[in-house]
């Protein structure tokens, strides 16, 4: 495990018009890569917000078929909520507070010691050590 991939970056599977470069880095890193829990979440939420369409249908396909069975899912443990309970609190002081799942997910990586890969790059880089990559290019 390198990477853990944010919501994001997992969505370019699905779009209609993905980036061509994060695909490619994911097919490179295929056996590098795993995702959080929190991902999960809202990957799962934002299929079930849809109205019943053959969109719908395929993302549920993908999440259930092809992102289920052959990704690791890493779970939001007490090591993650206790980093991010201290990032949450350092971020509060100066103004800066994250939003839940952001520290979450900044939680799972860093405790896991994974580079996140996110388009929100702006928002994860104000975590303390927190390795962050962009692959849309």
């Amino acid at each position: 495990m390198k990477f853990l991939l944010d919501t994001n970056v997992i969505s370019e599977s699905v779009k209609t018009s993905p980036n061509e470069a994060a695909l490619n880095l994911i097919k490179h890193h295929q056996l590098e890569i795993v995702t959080a829990a929190p991902v999960w979440h809202e990957l799962c939420y934002g299929s079930q917000r849809l109205p019943s369409s053959h969109k719908k249908d395929i993302i549920e396909s993908f999440l259930n078929d092809v992102l289920r069975p052959n990704m690791i899912i890493l779970p939001y443990d007490e090591r993650a909520a206790e980093w991010h309970a201290q990032e949450r609190a350092r971020l509060s002081s100066i103004g800066q507070t994250p939003s839940i799942v952001d520290g979450q997910i900044a939680g799972i990586t860093k405790v896991n010691g994974l580079i996140l890969v996110t388009r929100n790059t702006t928002d994860f880089k104000k975590f303390s050590g927190l390795k962050v990559e962009n692959w849309h290019r």
